[in-house]
């Protein structure tokens, strides 16, 4: 079964994600690769105007970062000195 039609309801985006599922493992250079590649494509597009992902404020990345890496105020400073 092939999905060719445009993603535009939350309904068409689950058949689509349940589509590519299918596909995941087609062969390169097949129809099936190709239907991918485009269901793929489509539901890029449609996450990107449903469920867009707002860039983080700069000094929360910088703090989480540090935390991750368990770094401190010190290590920063440090570092900017060398």
């Amino acid at each position: 079964m092939s999905y060719n039609k445009l993603i535009k309801t939350e309904v068409d985006y689950n058949n689509a994600l349940k589509r590519i599922e299918q596909l995941f493992d087609a062969e390169p250079g097949t129809p099936e690769a190709d239907e991918l590649e485009l269901l793929a494509t489509l539901v890029e597009l449609y996450e990107k105007e449903h469920f867009p992902i707002e860039a983080p404020d700069p000094v929360f990345a910088i703090k989480f970062r540090m935390e991750q890496e368990g770094l401190t105020n010190g290590d920063m400073i440090a570092n900017l000195r060398n």
